[in-house]
């Protein structure tokens, strides 16, 4: 008897050739989604934007800004078909340990308040809601608040 290993997802600098499969991938998850030129200029700028990927499957990504002892993430989204199986808890955890590396002392998010899956993943790690920005988020028809969220590294 033969056992088949299945391959780990694995953590890969994004690079300019990930973004029209990392747009694709948000174009698919949310209503409002980023645009390549945000990927982009988030790798211009040198964010921290990594993917999440098995094998050569593109299964999530993130992108995180950290400088002055504070870090923000910006956007952790993980494939529609792929959620719920520990992918995002993984993402957060590797984003949080490179926030830690860059000197953050804090880690800072923005979430739609109909996001109850980010929202419960972000709460199951500890963040704590700090703020309501209003009308923060583009909708349909309207704007909708952002929850911000602090966790102390």
């Amino acid at each position: 008897m033969s056992a088949v290993l299945k391959e780990q997802p694995r953590l890969e600098p994004m690079r300019d050739r990930d973004l029209a499969e990392v747009v694709t991938l948000e174009n698919g998850i949310y209503p409002h989604p980023w645009t390549r030129g945000n990927f982009a200029d988030s790798l211009k700028a040198g964010y921290e934007c990594w993917t999440w990927r098995e094998g050569r499957t593109l299964l999530g990504y993130f992108v995180l800004t950290a400088g002055a002892g504070e870090a923000h993430l910006l956007n952790l989204s993980v494939f529609s078909e792929r959620q719920r199986q520990g992918h995002g808890s993984s993402l957060l955890r590797d984003a949080m340990r490179i926030a830690r590396e860059r000197g953050a002392a804090e880690l800072f998010l923005e979430v739609r308040p109909s996001n109850g899956r980010a929202i419960a993943l972000y709460e199951k790690f500890g963040f704590e809601r700090i703020a309501i920005r209003r009308d923060y988020y583009p909708s349909s028809g309207r704007r909708e608040d952002a929850h911000v969220y602090r966790f102390a590294l």
